[in-house]
């Protein structure tokens, strides 16, 4: 099914659009705010403080908003969440229009603005089922990735553009201006989840997502790989843009590695569509092998040319895994415990990043760049495809979901048949 024929799909049309705009505006705020924190004669200790107050919501929130996801509408927490993140960008637009805001009112914004977005990426996981039939869920997960690797190309471009000519208060406000569409884009979808009739504490609700992962030897296993792989990515990050930057010529050096990056997912996001094997998370995680050529490419052969063919070649792999394992949670987790099980998987993501933020700085004092990128390709070789040794990820097949707990009439699959018939 092609990104043509499932923009014809009306709510599908609806939540594409709007995200797609929204990931755009995304790239603005961060461009945004180094250049002002630089032209107010700060530097790398404030953006630090920023980012540090930022991934701490990010990490405090992240439970809850997959609990109230399956508690609630997820397209009404999506809509509160944009709304949410909309005021604070245009917050902090009229607090650099007024003067030099202080840092403590730019990391409270920041905690703000990634705290909701916590709250948004569970309920975005839960709604993307309803929106197509069951058998179109990888083709929309891989129309849905190809639209964002897009938007990771074009949105850097686009907001250094405006940023530099229009200044940082119109690119916060951008910013802001795309999430109010990203808010009215959802709230025109009709697709629905019906509510949990029941409810426990917040603490129950969050150990039965747990225990969700846990009865799935497929879905812990991949957990588990994630948090190893991501120790590893979190030591990538870093040892990329400083590589780039100081041994490759530079700034644009590294906006080239980044535009490779972005177009290997565009093709893994193209691959996902075209290809879809029965065995589709056994696959996913064969072509997340093909990722550790990237830092590989940093020891041998360490010219640009060849880490852009190795970049874009590793993103590939690791868009149609993306593809893979989205649908795989899709059809395999009952859709009333979507939303947690998917905080689960952003919480272990996101803390084992900064860890290996943090194992950069000696780790590279004691060897070679290119040592520690051979030692970060092996690890990511191994903490990536171990899973395939596993039963459940080499039995798993596509469409095997296991129903819903108690489903309303008219939710779920049955609703989204409906809204694609109307459409």
């Amino acid at each position: 099914m092609s990104i043509r024929e499932l923009t014809s799909v009306r709510d599908f049309r609806l939540l594409v659009t709007g995200q797609a705009l929204s990931w755009v505006g995304d790239a603005f705020h961060p461009i945004a705010l180094s250049v002002a924190i630089v032209l107010a004669g700060g530097g790398a200790a404030e953006l630090g403080v920023i980012a540090a107050s930022a991934m701490g919501a990010r990490l405090l929130c992240t439970l809850l908003g997959g609990v109230w996801a399956d508690r609630l509408a997820p397209h009404r927490i999506m809509v509160v969440a944009d709304l949410v993140r909309a005021a604070s960008a245009a917050a902090t637009a009229v607090a650099f229009l007024l003067g030099d805001p202080p840092l403590a009112l730019l990391a409270s914004l920041a905690a703000v603005t990634s705290g909701a977005g916590a709250f948004f990426f569970p309920a975005f996981v839960s709604l993307r089922p309803l929106v197509v039939a069951a058998e179109r869920r990888q083709d929309a997960n891989a129309a849905i990735s190809f639209l964002q690797s897009a938007a990771q190309i074009a949105g850097p471009l686009l907001a250094g553009l405006v940023v530099a000519h229009a200044g940082s208060v119109a690119g916060f406000a951008t910013n802001a201006a795309t999430f109010v569409w990203s808010a009215v884009s959802v709230a025109l979808v009709r697709a629905r989840a019906g509510r949990r009739t029941e409810r426990t504490s917040v603490r129950a609700e969050i150990v039965e997502g747990l225990a969700e992962i846990r009865r799935h030897d497929w879905l812990w296993t991949g957990l588990v790989s994630a948090g190893m792989f991501h120790v590893a990515t979190g030591v990538l990050v870093v040892l990329v843009e400083v590589t780039a930057v100081r041994d490759l010529g530079g700034a644009k050096a590294l906006g080239l590695v980044v535009a490779a990056q972005g177009v290997g997912g565009i093709v893994g996001g193209l691959l996902a569509m075209r290809l879809q094997p029965r065995r589709m998370l056994l696959w996913a995680f064969v072509a997340l092998g093909l990722f550790p050529l990237f830092p590989l490419a940093f020891a041998w052969p360490g010219s640009l040319a060849g880490i852009l063919v190795c970049g874009l070649v590793a993103n590939a792999g690791l868009m149609f895994f993306a593809v893979g394992w989205d649908t795989a949670l899709q059809d395999g987790v009952p859709h009333d415990r979507l939303a947690r099980v998917a905080s689960w998987d952003i919480l272990i993501s996101f803390s084992a990043i900064p860890l290996g933020n943090l194992l950069v700085g000696p780790i590279s004092d004691r060897f070679p760049t290119g040592a520690v990128m051979a030692g970060v390709a092996v690890w990511m070789l191994v903490a990536g495809c171990w899973p395939v040794l596993v039963r459940g990820v080499r039995d798993f097949v596509r469409g095997g979901a296991a129903p819903s707990a108690a489903p309303a009439p008219g939710v779920g699959e049955a609703q989204s048949s409906a809204a694609i018939a109307a459409s």
